[in-house]
């Protein structure tokens, strides 16, 4: 009915998979021209032809249920799909189904089925129905005791996300504590919890400065633990200044509220992934020359 070419011809004229181009081919009987259109018509082609472009806006959201919780980040290719109420559904769909079934990975969560629907089924769907590249991109679980709470903030309409669990206080004070993670970006909770080598990296830079100001290597070192502790204030939450009150840090505010800091999350959307600088000029002059 086809041959091998054919559905190789048709991954190329589409951007499809291989077996999705040869269900199309199958169902349309081996006429290439309405497996296109049947493709499309279910929403790969569409969906398929965006894998390669870069997906960094979006939005953070955080549910609650009970004793459990959820951040997580989904991303679009511009803030004006962030803000598009189907996206903002799904989005709301996938906290649920995450919290519902507390997978440990992106990949094991895309692959729980919905009646006869993967939740990757359901990603390619929405891809192709806004437009734009669609990426779930992480997310994180936490779960708290009876006598934990939550403190639950996301800023510039999901931006930003922070979670976090405090023991003992209520949850406004907990709310305050995601609210300056939002604003100050805190690395650890505290400096017990600096992975050595990103200490060490930081150990050397901070000794090579005093040494560039031309202390002998002797001094340098004496002086490093000095501006070390400067760090740990810098990147450690529980040492790190209070927003709301600068005479306090954020540990001893907790504390003066009967509470401990026990963990947090913090997702910035976008955060870490590169990019893409788009050059105008240059993509006329490629498809002048793709036409010539």
């Amino acid at each position: 009915m086809f041959k091998a070419s054919d559905v190789k011809e048709l991954r190329e004229m589409t951007g499809a998979g291989m077996l999705d181009c040869k269900k199309a081919l199958e169902a349309c009987e081996g006429d290439k021209e309405k497996a296109v259109d049947w493709l499309r018509e279910k929403g790969i082609s569409k969906a398929a032809k965006k894998e390669g472009r870069v997906a960094a806006e979006g939005i953070c959201v955080i549910k609650e249920d009970g004793n459990d919780a959820v951040i997580l980040e989904v991303n679009s290719e511009t803030d004006f799909v962030a803000k598009n109420s189907e996206f903002l559904d799904f989005v709301s769909y996938l906290a649920d189904v995450v919290l519902k079934n507390k997978k440990e990975t992106v990949e094991e969560v895309l692959e729980i089925k919905d009646g006869e629907e993967t939740i990757n089924d359901k990603l390619i769907a929405i891809t192709a129905k806004i437009g734009e590249k669609i990426s779930f991109r992480r997310f994180e679980i936490l779960t708290k005791s009876d006598d934990e709470v939550f403190g639950a903030y996301t800023h510039m309409g999901g931006k930003i996300g922070a979670l976090t669990i405090v023991k003992g206080a209520s949850p406004e004070v907990a709310k305050d504590v995601s609210m300056h993670i939002a604003a100050m970006s805190p690395v650890c909770l505290s400096r017990e919890d600096v992975p050595a080598e990103m200490l060490e990296h930081e150990k050397t830079i901070i000794k090579e400065q005093v040494m560039n100001e031309g202390k002998p290597a002797d001094i340098a070192e004496k002086m490093v633990n000095g501006r070390i502790n400067k760090y740990y204030k810098e990147i450690c939450l529980k040492e790190q200044e209070f927003i709301k009150d600068s005479s306090l840090n954020v540990e001893t505010y907790v504390k003066n509220n009967g509470g401990e800091i026990v963990k947090f999350v913090r997702f910035g959307v976008g955060e870490g992934i590169e990019k893409k600088e788009e050059n105008f000029a240059e993509e006329v002059m490629n498809q002048v020359n793709q036409a010539a």
